[in-house]
């Protein structure tokens, strides 16, 4: 396959992310919607990497996940302890 229809996938998947994020309010489904515009980047990162024969790409394709992981487990803990104080979450 060619580098183009993983780029076109992955711009595609990135404006849902973005319409996600503009269009709600709910703290857990703007999460969502970064990890998708985040995984959207690591697809063209892999995409070009991969177009051009280098393992850099996938190398900060990794780092990438590491930081959405450590986004996500920092905003649950936020989300979570609003929740425990009873505080409005929107």
């Amino acid at each position: 396959m060619d580098v183009t229809w993983y780029l076109i996938l992955s711009a595609f998947i990135f404006a849902i992310g973005v319409a996600g994020v503009i269009s709600r309010r709910n703290p857990l489904v703007v999460l969502l919607c970064l990890e998708l515009m985040l995984n959207a980047g690591n697809l063209a990162l892999v995409a070009f990497s991969r177009m051009h024969g280098g393992e850099a790409g996938q190398v900060f394709a990794l780092i990438v996940m590491v930081i959405a992981a450590c986004e996500v487990v920092i905003g649950l803990g936020i989300i979570v302890a609003m929740y425990r104080n009873r505080l409005p979450i929107d």
